[in-house]
Formats: structure tokens, C-alpha cells, sequence
């Protein structure tokens, strides 16, 4: 018996003026592994991570880490007791994480402002 349905093309995809475009449209992957490369792309950054802006969650690590040495230090260098050493890391942690941020922020956009500087003069 003959086949009813008719087999679905794909559409043709040329301008007016006669060229086609060798890129496919932006719709959905042609393919599992095409897929794969899209997600994966979306996920990770493009170019080295001194690229992106800084965020409040890597100063907060950051803050810590710093305060943390700051309190070891005082406790085994400076013969500090516990509740010195702790008061005076929460007080470098309070310091530590705004400075921090607001410190890579005006450095980002020094960055970024030279970048376009750059991406002009091309």
C-alpha cells in the first residue's frame, strides 16, 4: 500500500538576492551531540575568569579565608588568647569582604573600560 503521509523538508533557507546561509537558524539542535555542546557552552564563561565582574560571594570567601589566617596568626605568633584573636578576625572579616568587593569592582572596570578602548580602535 502507498504511504499516505508525505515526508516532512526542511525549508529552504536562501535570501532574496540568491545566497544561502551557511549557518542553520538558531532553533532546535540537529542533533544529541549538537545539543550537548549548546548546554555545555551555556554553562562555562567564555575567556579567563578575570573577565567577569565580581561578585559579593567571592569576596565572602575571600573575607574569610583572610580573616581566618589574620585569627591563626594572632593565636600562634602573638601569644593572643582565643577571644582576642576571634573578635579581631570577625572585626578583619566585616572589613575584608565590602573593601574587597568594591576593590575588584573599580578594578573590573578599568578592565572592561580598556577592553572597549581596545575593541574601538580595531
Amino acid at each position: 500500500m502507498a504511504q499516505t503521509n508525505k515526508r516532512r523538508r526542511r525549508k529552504h533557507r536562501g535570501t532574496q538576492g540568491g545566497r544561502i546561509d551557511t549557518k542553520p537558524a538558531r532553533g532546535r539542535p540537529r542533533s544529541r551531540e549538537e545539543a550537548r555542546n549548546r548546554a555545555r557552552a551555556k554553562k562555562r564563561p567564555t575567556g579567563p575568569k578575570a573577565d567577569l565582574p565580581p561578585t559579593w560571594r567571592g569576596s565572602a570567601i575571600r573575607g574569610l579565608i583572610a580573616a581566618a589566617i589574620f585569627a591563626v596568626l594572632l593565636l600562634a605568633l602573638f601569644k593572643r588568647p582565643v577571644g582576642v584573636a576571634l573578635a579581631f578576625g570577625g572585626f578583619m572579616l566585616a572589613f575584608y569582604i565590602p573593601a574587597g568587593y568594591y576593590i575588584d569592582t573599580t578594578l573590573w572596570r578599568r578592565r572592561e573600560r580598556q577592553r572597549i578602548r581596545d575593541r574601538e580602535e580595531q
